[in-house]
């Protein structure tokens, strides 16, 4: 992601993504909101990542919790909005659009509760929306794994493979997170029964 991201500096609109994108690179609220997904996604990539960690969150809860308002504050108010802008413009016609626009209704979302559920003290339920919101947030990289997979199996045309990895970029992610969030309540509920 960061090779990726390293080619869109200072500030190119003949690379990567944008080579197909260049009906809309006049369109000013487009063109920002590309660049600033582009440039703070990466961030949350990162500080994500750590949220997970039990070790960091045990010895360095202040550092647990900097690097989670950092990851909140940019869905919410940078990527999250920029994504969703994007997803009204997104190639593949209306089927990738529905998908762009409710993954990130659905990261906002997830993101928004995970942080609600922490002030209110629910930290088992804010893991459960953290989980879903990163699940989310690694759509980034698995879109792209995706594209890459089918590109190299089949003969397909492109944007076919788009209108796919639209929906597989996100979908998958969010299933996995939701049966590792089941696993984890089945497990804690065959604790209580054998403790009785």
């Amino acid at each position: 992601m960061a090779k990726i991201t390293v080619a869109y500096i200072p500030y190119h609109t003949d690379v990567g993504f944008l080579r197909i994108k260049q009906q809309y690179i006049d369109i000013d609220h487009w063109r920002i909101a590309f660049f600033v997904h582009v440039y703070a996604s990466l961030w949350v990539l990162l500080a994500g990542f750590t949220q997970f960690s039990t070790s960091l969150q045990r010895s360095r809860p202040g550092l647990h919790r900097k690097l989670g308002y950092i990851y909140v504050l940019n869905v919410l108010l940078i990527t999250g909005p920029a994504g969703l802008l994007m997803g009204f413009y997104a190639n593949g016609g209306i089927p990738s659009r529905i998908s762009f626009i409710l993954l990130a209704t659905g990261w906002i979302f997830f993101t928004a509760m995970a942080l609600v559920k922490a002030k209110r003290g629910d930290f088992r339920s804010h893991r459960h929306y953290m989980m879903r919101s990163y699940a989310l947030t690694l759509s980034a990289l698995t879109l792209r794994a995706w594209k890459w997979g089918i590109t190299n199996s089949f003969e397909l045309p492109p944007m076919d493979v788009y209108r796919a990895v639209a929906w597989l970029g996100w979908v998958p992610n969010l299933l996995l997170a939701e049966w590792l969030i089941w696993k984890g309540k089945s497990r804690i509920r065959q604790k209580l029964k054998s403790g009785r």
